[in-house]
């Protein structure tokens, strides 16, 4: 829908109303006959006091066109009462008097709230210009409520909308936090009593049997580090999952410690920079840097793994980087990497669940920040990730 024909709804909803105070009908008349071709809809009154009881009922008018000579109660004296209203102070109104010798009254006029002062005989071309002004300005403001509530009304949708995914999200994370801890139990029974059937049975079975339950027990190993990725996986967002002051060098050691044996088997080197204290969760910051590190060392290509880690302070985040000289990946599937159980190479090549880099994800944003890849194809990849400065 374009502007016009949202001001022709605005029309057709709030029509421009123009009140008319004069105590002489010929006065009215001639202000009738010169706003007549302007599509605007014109109340009369004849007197202050019968305008104060068309404003009680009615307080929608564009502008109020007023005489100031009327007996009882004068123009000045309505517009001082008119003023006091908070629901009609803020109409405008144009005060017409045939004296105009009157500059004291034109002073008062204007103190008690007029918009503009016009002597009889008037223009009437000037007097309808001066009333168009007032009627756009009319329109206009009636406008910007219109989309002020059309806004409120949206943001009032996002908010629900927010509220319903924030709370399927957290059901989601529960379900899966319960279903995969209640998963362990059986497949530990599966796994014993396969390993029993094995050591008590194992020499009477042909090498077929031997291997299916091999099968078995293999499949049953994965099934359980699944699990045990999906417990992590949900665990990150609980709310006793408490943020602390966390020293990125202390979490390092700790990683380093933990793949010894893969960093000692590849060969790799580790080299790294004075990394900051931020606020976090140390287990969680160890799953961060032990699942890129990790990476970098599973993906290596035919040289020895160099993994750099850096850091740098920008507008009170901290940016890591994780870089590799590992095979890297295609620039089509840099965005999919982060998705969960997202796997680009087969179990065979590269085992793994396809969760950890999800786990990743999930850590920085739960920080507040962001993590991307940047990779060229044989050649190696950086992950970047941000978390707000500790200080801030």
């Amino acid at each position: 829908m374009d502007n016009n024909s949202v001001s022709l709804e605005m029309e057709k909803e709030h029509p421009v109303k123009i009140l008319l105070v004069d105590d002489r009908k010929e006065n009215l008349l001639s202000l009738s006959l010169t706003l007549s071709n302007q599509n605007y809809t014109l109340v009369e009154a004849n007197s202050g006091r019968d305008a104060l009881k068309i404003l009680l009922k009615e307080q929608d008018f564009a502008i109020i066109l007023m005489d100031v000579q009327m007996p009882v109660l004068n123009g000045l004296e309505t517009a001082e009462m008119i003023r006091q209203s908070e629901k009609l102070k803020y109409i405008p109104i144009i005060f017409l008097t045939a004296d105009n010798k009157a500059s004291d009254n034109i002073f008062k006029g204007y103190k008690a709230g007029a918009v503009d002062y016009m002597l009889k005989p008037y223009i009437p071309e000037i007097l309808k210009a001066k009333v168009e002004v007032f009627v756009e300005l009319y329109k206009k403001n009636h406008e910007l409520k219109a989309q002020g509530e059309h806004l409120r009304m949206l943001n009032m949708q996002l908010e629900q909308r927010s509220h319903d995914l924030t709370r399927n999200v957290q059901e989601l994370e529960k379900f899966a936090y319960v279903a995969s801890h209640d998963l362990q139990e059986p497949l530990r029974t599966i796994t014993s009593y396969i390993q029993l059937l094995q050591k008590k049975f194992g020499d009477k079975l042909d090498g077929e049997a031997n291997e299916f339950m091999e099968f078995v027990v293999s499949g049953s190993k994965r099934m359980k580090t699944l699990i045990n990725d999906l417990l992590e996986y949900s665990r990150i967002n609980r709310a006793d999952v408490a943020l602390d002051p966390v020293d990125c060098n202390m979490v390092l050691k700790e990683v380093l410690q933990n793949l010894s044996n893969s960093i000692k088997d590849s060969n790799a080197v580790v080299e790294s920079e004075e990394l900051p204290v931020i606020r976090g969760n140390r287990i969680q910051m160890v799953q961060l840097f032990q699942n890129l590190i990790g990476n970098s060392v599973k993906f290596r290509s035919d040289k020895d793994p160099l993994i750099k880690i850096g850091v740098k302070k920008i507008e009170g985040y901290f940016l890591f980087s994780v870089e590799d000289n590992g095979i890297g990946i295609k620039k089509e599937y840099s965005n999919r990497i982060f998705e969960i159980f997202q796997r680009l190479h087969s179990m065979q090549h590269y085992p793994g669940t396809g969760i950890g880099l999800a786990i990743c994800m999930k850590i920085v944003q739960r920080l507040g920040g962001e993590i991307w890849m940047e990779s060229e194809f044989g050649k190696g990849s950086t992950f970047f990730f941000t978390i707000r400065d500790y200080e801030n």
